[in-house]
């Protein structure tokens, strides 16, 4: 199931929004990510052809199944790889910025890996 970085972010953002917001528009993730609501548009047709989100007759976005597994993906890599980079020392502004790059290009085994030691080290 490979995705674009654009569309795993775009994904992504709708999770986000999902969790602030009662319902998810293209409005609302053009003001999110500061893009033209024409560029959303398209996005979400693309994303809509791949089955990754269903748009209601009002306009509201929703997540299919595939689409929520590709964003919880994305974002679980990006809250912990902005943790480890933070415990690092990193600030947490260039932490967050680092962590959405690597989240699109750090393979699954990297991550687990990255994971596997984080868990090793905490008392979780």
């Amino acid at each position: 199931m490979h995705t674009n970085e654009s569309a795993e972010n775009y994904l992504e953002t709708i999770l986000i929004l999902s969790k602030k917001l009662p319902v998810v528009r293209s409005v609302d993730i053009a003001n999110e990510l500061g893009f033209k609501k024409s560029s959303v548009s398209i996005a979400m047709k693309n994303l809509r052809e791949k089955n990754q989100i269903t748009v209601t007759d009002a306009g509201f976005i929703y997540l299919t199944d595939a689409g929520k597994e590709i964003a919880e993906m994305i974002y679980e890599r990006h809250e912990l790889l902005t943790e480890c980079l933070t415990k690092l020392g990193v600030d947490p502004e260039v932490a967050a910025e680092d962590a959405c790059r690597i989240e699109h290009v750090i393979s699954a085994e990297s991550f687990a890996a990255i994971k596997a030691h984080i868990g090793a080290g905490t008392s979780k």
